[in-house]
């Protein structure tokens, strides 16, 4: 496991919520970053920290040479447009030298993530899935969960960077492995942060103080990360997102993709893609997952804390 040099560039292409702090954490370890995102719009604090603004994907592969390039993208057709392009000139891939490292830390699909693994291996290059949990908050206090596929050397290779941004690292096998477990995340982050909001409707609606009940369940069976933090949200009405509602639709609609492609049915799952769909067509898919129980709500007649912000 070769360790990271001060001198070698990095490309960091995507700067969102999550991507702008964990490109803010490799510079903050003394690395070169070269950084492209499709608008310049919040980047001032990484490029005052240090990074270099490219104009393109295409520029990014150039100045990191054979070094590493990470991708933090909302979905598969922006991988597609970032490593593809709409012509040559812009795009990532056929720039790419010989022995350079693509991690994907978005969730994409496996299908393509694959065939992206093989189209680079052609070239001489690297791919690495690594797709992460832990939302904002996680990509802020390098807390995430990260799920590697691809060969283990390209793994090996990548540690000691994505050990930077998260602190569960785990290699879960060959190219798309890693999408194929983030997916596996989110169909029971759906349905967990599903079950709260029914639970917390039902708990109202017998005239229950929410945050005794969500206390009382901390203790019990019913205890998990997402009552802790998204029950707590759902009871402060703080609906700021740190993971959308149109990001929650577009991973359980990929699951079931993955789903109807290996020949399973998974009830449940079918009843996650209907909540989120409607819940962004509600309009709420801009706010917090956790919004979700706004859409409980609005269902509920004369419900006393209707809120369609």
């Amino acid at each position: 496991m070769a360790p990271l040099s001060g001198a070698e560039r990095i490309g960091f292409i995507g700067l969102g919520l999550m991507g702008r702090p964990m490109a803010g954490h490799l510079l903050g370890a003394g690395l070169c970053v070269v950084v492209h995102n499709r608008s310049r719009t919040g980047t001032d604090a990484l490029l005052e920290q240090g990074a270099e603004w490219a104009a393109s994907p295409r520029e990014v592969a150039e100045r990191v040479g054979t070094g590493v390039t990470v991708l933090m993208l909302t979905n598969t057709a922006s991988v597609r447009q970032v490593i593809e392009g709409d012509g040559k000139d812009a795009a990532y891939l056929p720039a790419a030298r010989a022995g350079s490292l693509i991690i994907d830390m978005g969730s994409t699909g496996v299908e393509e993530t694959r065939q992206w693994a093989a189209a680079s291996t052609d070239r001489g290059l690297d791919w690495l899935d690594a797709p992460v949990s832990g939302g904002q908050l996680g990509a802020v206090n390098r807390t995430l969960t990260i799920m590697a596929g691809g060969e283990r050397r390209c793994f090996d290779r990548a540690a000691p960077l994505l050990n930077l941004l998260g602190n569960t690292l785990t290699y879960i096998g060959p190219s798309g492995t890693g999408q194929a477990a983030k997916l596996a995340n989110q169909i029971i982050v759906a349905s967990t942060i599903a079950a709260v909001a029914e639970a917390l409707t039902l708990a109202r609606a017998a005239g229950a103080d929410l945050s005794a009940v969500r206390r009382a369940l901390l203790g019990g069976f019913a205890a998990s990360r997402i009552l802790d933090l998204h029950g707590q949200r759902m009871i402060d009405r703080n609906f700021v997102p740190g993971g959308r509602g149109t990001g929650q639709l577009k991973d359980v609609l990929e699951a079931d993709r993955l789903a109807r492609d290996s020949g399973l049915n998974l009830p449940l799952l079918q009843t996650n893609v209907d909540l989120w769909r409607r819940m962004v067509d509600a309009g709420l898919g801009g706010l917090d997952h956790s919004a979700l129980i706004q859409l409980y709500e609005q269902r509920q007649p004369n419900h006393p804390t209707k809120d369609h912000r």
